[in-house]
């Protein structure tokens, strides 16, 4: 059975300043997410779902979604603040996404077979997907998220939030921590007043699960509601849902590595640095200087 990929591109991108989804990086127009889904679908991917907002779905389809269609099996979601379970509703002045657990969530009946969940504005690289990918084959039920090294994935203008793992021997993951206003310092970092190596591996949201996560992720946001729903900014992370059930032995997720370099884009400054990264890998012979001709 092909595995199935799911693209978390609902983000609002308050700090890039608009559609980060949308925006060109390749040599010939490509986005991000172009390169993502043709690694994905070199590494044997058989679907894509895009979980989007309602308000973008015009745009997103004449710019991302058509170019695929006609490729393989493509089907749209949509996270909505009101799409909760029974009893729960939305407090007054809440604007702010539910985060990366109720989008995920958004999929539940859309997918039936393992799947992966990438962000749409990460540039993961072609060894990730093949890594995920075989893993997701052979996995035996068990859940999967590729590593990346800390400091290949600071950003040189502003601060960013990382899921900073730990792991056990056999490399399983034993908890995600998930660290706000990482600031890159010389070759390490700095966060939230704690001094980071830059060797820590974290989550770029690159999980590899399969369909029994939604029965789980849907206890888990209920009880993220029930604690921390009136708060107008709280959102519900993969990284610390995951934990949650790593701490109470649901689940075991092994931590694969990539040979790949992630790029990625939080702030338009960044832009130019991925398209950057993308020339060289284009000019290296890994990507065609058109990706769909």
């Amino acid at each position: 059975m092909q595995p199935t990929l799911l693209v978390l591109a609902a983000g609002v991108g308050s700090r890039y300043g608009g559609l980060k989804q949308i925006d060109p990086v390749g040599p010939s127009g490509e986005t991000i997410i172009d390169y993502s889904i043709y690694d994905a679908q070199r590494a044997g991917f058989g679907k894509v779902v895009f979980v989007i907002r309602r308000e973008i779905e015009a745009p997103f389809r004449e710019v991302i979604g058509r170019r695929f269609e006609e490729r393989l099996a493509v089907e749209y979601v949509f996270q909505e603040l009101d799409k909760l379970p029974a009893g729960a509703s939305v407090p007054p002045g809440r604007t702010k996404p539910w985060g990366t657990t109720h989008a995920l969530l958004m999929a539940d009946g859309v997918i039936h077979e393992p799947f992966a969940a990438i962000n749409a504005d990460d540039f993961y690289g072609s060894d990730s997907f093949h890594v995920l990918a075989d893993y997701l084959r052979i996995g035996a039920g068990n859940y999967a998220m590729v590593g990346f090294i800390l400091r290949n994935t600071l950003s040189e203008h502003g601060s960013v939030s990382r899921g900073v793992c730990e792991c056990d021997a056999e490399g399983y993951l034993l908890a995600v921590t998930e660290l706000t206003k990482i600031e890159k310092d010389g070759t390490g970092a700095v966060a939230e007043g704690r001094r980071l190596s830059g060797d820590e591996i974290v989550s770029m949201n690159f999980w590899g699960f399969t369909p029994t996560v939604f029965p789980q992720l849907h206890r888990n946001f209920a009880a993220f509601l029930q604690q921390y729903g009136r708060d107008p900014k709280s959102e519900c992370f993969i990284p610390s849902t995951v934990s949650a059930l790593i701490a109470t032995g649901q689940v075991r997720v092994r931590v694969l590595r990539s040979r790949g370099h992630w790029l990625g884009v939080t702030y338009q400054e960044d832009r130019p640095l991925v398209a950057e990264g993308v020339r060289r890998l284009v000019s290296r012979g890994d990507y065609p200087t058109r990706l769909w001709a």
